[in-house]
C-alpha cells in the first residue's frame, strides 16, 4: 500500500494569496496533479490540518473545489487554522469526520494499513492539545487491532523540533501519548503537520515525523528565539510504502517541474 501525505494548505477563499505572498490554491492545483500523476499512485491520501487559513465556510468550499480533482480517497484532520463545523459541513459525503461527536477523531480500516486520526485543536488557540478521553479511545482502539500496522495522523507533533517560535504552540504533555504508543508497537508512524518542514524523531518506540508544506515552508532557524517566518522553499508531500518486510518506508518528494530522469548507465556500463 501507498499513503500519500500533504499537509498545511492554508487555502484562501477566491485564490486570495495567503499572507499577501503565498498562492496556497495554485500550489494546491500543482500538487494535486502531481500526485495523479504518479505510477504506482498512491491507495489514498492523508491530508493533516490546516486546510485552510481562517477556518471560513467560504474558504472550506473552495478547498472542496480544488480537491475534488483528486483521483484517491483523501481523509482529512483540522490543525488550529481550521474550524470543525465549517469543515463537516463542507465535505457532508466524509462520513468518517463524523464518527466523534465533538472532535474529529476516526479510525479507517479499508487499507493494509490502519489510519487513526487525532483531534489536536484547542479553539481559538495555535497550540495543541488532546483531551484526556482522547487519549482513553486511541488506547481502545489500538488494542482492538494489535497486529494490524497502523499510522496515527494529527496536526500538532507531539515532540521538540528546535524551531523555537513553533515549539511554543507545538502539543501540551506529549509524554502522555507517548506512554500510550509504546504500548503499542504496530504504531508504524505519527504522522503530523503543523512545522512545513521534514523532521523525524523516535516516539514511544515508533518514529514521529511531519511533512512538507504544499506551499511555503517555516524558516529553518533552530535558535530558541526563532522569529516566526516562511521562506519560498519548494514544497513537497510525503510518500509512506507498507512493505511486509521492511514496514512503513517514507519518502519526501518535491512539487514542481525538474530535469530529468537521466540514466546513470550506457548499456552495462556507467557514464562517464
Amino acid at each position: 500500500m501507498i499513503l500519500c501525505q500533504i499537509s498545511d494548505l492554508h487555502i484562501k477563499a477566491h485564490g486570495k494569496k495567503s499572507y499577501r505572498i503565498v498562492d496556497t490554491a495554485e500550489s494546491l492545483r500543482r500538487c494535486v496533479a502531481q500526485v495523479n500523476a504518479l505510477r504506482p499512485r498512491p491507495d489514498a491520501m492523508v491530508i493533516t490540518g490546516d486546510l485552510v487559513d481562517f477556518g471560513l465556510a467560504e474558504e472550506y468550499v473552495f478547498l472542496r473545489h480544488l480537491l475534488q480533482s483528486l483521483e484517491m480517497p483523501f481523509y482529512l484532520i483540522p490543525g488550529n487554522h481550521d474550524d470543525r463545523s465549517n469543515l463537516r459541513d463542507a465535505f457532508p459525503e466524509h462520513t468518517y469526520l463524523q464518527q466523534s461527536k465533538e472532535r474529529i477523531e476516526y479510525v479507517i480500516d479499508d487499507y493494509p494499513l490502519r489510519i487513526v486520526a487525532l483531534d489536536t485543536v484547542i479553539p481559538q488557540s495555535s497550540c495543541g492539545a488532546l483531551a484526556a478521553d482522547s487519549l482513553v479511545w486511541l488506547d481502545q482502539v489500538l488494542a482492538a487491532q494489535l497486529h494490524k500496522p497502523t499510522v496515527i495522523i494529527m496536526h500538532h507533533p507531539p515532540f521538540h523540533t528546535g524551531i523555537g517560535h513553533m515549539d511554543k504552540i507545538g502539543l501540551a504533555e506529549p509524554q502522555v501519548l507517548a506512554a500510550v504508543v509504546q504500548r503499542h508497537p504496530q504504531v508504524e508512524r505519527i504522522l503530523c503537520g503543523h512545522l512545513h518542514r521534514a523532521i523525524q524523531v523516535r516516539f514511544g518506540g515508533s518514529i514521529a515525523s511531519t511533512c512538507p508544506g504544499v506551499a511555503h515552508q517555516v524558516a529553518l532557524d533552530l535558535s530558541p528565539q526563532a522569529e516566526s517566518c516562511f521562506v519560498m522553499e519548494p514544497p513537497a508531500f510525503q510518500l509512506h510504502v507498507l512493505d511486509a518486510d521492511a514496514g512503513l518506508i517514507s519518502h519526501t518528494a518535491y512539487i514542481g517541474e525538474f530535469d530529468g530522469p537521466y540514466p546513470f548507465y550506457d548499456g552495462d556500463s556507467l557514464i562517464d
